[in-house]
């Protein structure tokens, strides 16, 4: 079992800036991948960026620019620099591991607000 706590989430007006973290804790040995997804009101979940262990790294076209993912290996942490940010940015952002046995873990997911 792979622990995510996700933190960092808040109310920011348009332009603003925020940092997401994800902290991974439990049987992390042999994760491939991690990343962020966000999921809007009545919407589907997305995929926001991810990045593997090699440091590949993927974004969606909408924050391609604006937002940077990183993590720090030796605290298991994933990181989610969020800048320009934009009200159609605002939703539940999920952190999400996936291991070297295809199994995914979910985080409980932090809200973002970002207002006009």
């Amino acid at each position: 079992q792979v622990r995510l706590v996700e933190s960092g989430g808040g109310s920011v007006q348009a332009g603003g800036s925020l940092r997401l973290s994800c902290a991974a804790s439990g049987s992390i040995f042999g994760i491939v991948a991690m990343g962020w997804y966000r999921q809007a009101e009545g919407v589907q979940r997305e995929l926001v960026a991810s990045i593997t262990n090699g440091g590949s790294t993927n974004y969606a076209d909408s924050v391609k620019g604006r937002f940077t993912i990183s993590r720090e290996n030796a605290k298991s942490t994933l990181y989610l620099q969020m800048n320009s940010l934009k009200p159609e940015d605002t939703a539940v952002y999920y952190c999400r591991v996936l291991k070297s046995s295809n199994t995914a873990y979910w985080g409980q997911g932090t809200r973002v607000t970002v207002s006009s």
